[in-house]
């Protein structure tokens, strides 16, 4: 199907591997984007290729250390529009395959570099994971129980967020600048950059009371009642969001506890409603709950289990769900654009799968293409 995405017309070269980059290319991919992502042919086997994140794009592998390998690329971006890499800085240059080389061969691309700590500082060579990420920019730090050791969230929040979807912001403004400009230009994604950027409500609240934010003891993390978590008698959990106070209200009045209604956020009393809220959930199991409050103005949900969240109707009517015949249901496009819908137009690629079809277009005959192949080009 020809995609009539906001991005249809546009081509991406993606280098890198695992996760920040290709999700920052399938975003663009669902919106229409044109995708090649070009992987070295030795990492076939490694177990790294996340294979959900290359729905909507096309595979091939290609060798970027040797002569050859280089020039099917530069043929690739010369008439793309943008290229997006994740290695560490210096890898680039090294393969001779960096912003200035492309830049000489096609002069409008917009390159698009996703590291973990960025282009420049003391920490640019430095490896690391989500995890190292989250702990520097000081986010693992409010994760978790209060007391206890920070916890690991169960994604990798730095990937998708700091370099995924930063990466895809920010190439998506560069093109609108190159439409009104004409020029290309280099974009520096740090996924540690991204996530110390997701902290303007810790500053907020440390501003507003004066004191440091601590894990599992902050105005929106466990602190009050009225933003918590409950368990249920059947040992599952439910959470509280009733920042409002007639959210806040509408609930202690169901719950026979009126009085508590003003006291939402008051400190001698913030143990003891904790308390009454924990021991009153507690008595009866979640579904009962769910049934209880529903049609309530009082923010409170069941919290859903990954499979059951792929299994709410919620999700089905929202088009974010959608099965697939064979394999788990798919997600769908969050994004939601009027005109220029975002679509699933293909399944995730294999890896390699589109290699001699892409030499193909490039010019390269079939005797070339098994060349290729056979000296471990491709």
């Amino acid at each position: 199907m020809k995609p009539n995405g906001a991005l249809s017309g546009i081509t991406v070269i993606d280098l890198s591997r695992l996760l920040p980059g290709p999700y920052c290319t399938m975003v663009l991919a669902d919106h229409g984007a044109h995708v090649v992502a070009v992987e070295d042919p030795r990492h076939r086997d490694r177990g790294e290729y996340v294979f959900p994140v290359y729905r909507n794009k096309r595979h091939m592998t290609l060798d970027l250390k040797s002569d050859a390998g280089r020039d099917i690329f530069f043929r690739l971006v010369a008439d793309a529009d943008v290229v997006v890499e994740g290695f560490r800085p210096g890898v680039v240059k090294r393969l001779g395959v960096d912003y200035a080389a492309v830049r000489r061969v096609n002069p409008g691309i917009i390159y698009c570099a996703i590291t973990g700590y960025g282009q420049t500082g003391p920490m640019r060579h430095a490896a690391g994971h989500d995890v190292n990420y989250l702990s520097r920019a000081g986010l693992l730090d409010l994760m978790g129980e209060h007391g206890r050791a920070p916890a690991i969230p169960g994604i990798p929040v730095a990937d998708l967020v700091g370099g995924g979807m930063n990466g895809a912001l920010g190439i998506v403004m560069a093109l609108l600048h190159r439409q009104r400009t004409g020029k290309g230009q280099y974009i520096d994604i740090s996924m540690t950059d991204g996530i110390l950027g997701l902290l303007p409500t810790v500053q907020f609240f440390q501003a507003l009371f004066g004191t440091e934010q601590h894990r599992g003891d902050t105005f929106l993390a466990h602190r009050y009642a009225c933003y918590n978590t409950y368990e249920t008698a059947d040992g599952r959990y439910l959470s509280v969001g009733a920042v409002e106070n007639r959210f806040w209200q509408n609930l202690c009045v169901h719950l026979g506890k009126p009085e508590y209604g003003p006291l939402q956020y008051d400190e001698p009393h913030r143990g003891e409603i904790i308390a009454f809220m924990r021991e009153t959930f507690r008595q009866k199991p979640l579904g009962w709950w769910e049934c209880d409050l529903q049609g309530l103005d009082v923010c409170v949900t069941p919290i859903r289990t990954v499979d059951e969240a792929m299994g709410d109707p919620l999700f089905k009517e929202r088009e974010m769900v959608a099965e697939q015949d064979p394999g788990p249901p798919a997600l769908g496009v969050p994004v939601k654009l009027a005109h220029t819908s975002g679509t699933m137009r293909t399944a995730p690629a294999g890896f390699g799968e589109h290699t001699d079809q892409i030499l193909g277009e490039l010019g390269f005959s079939g005797r070339e293409i098994q060349g290729l192949r056979e000296n471990g080009i491709v």
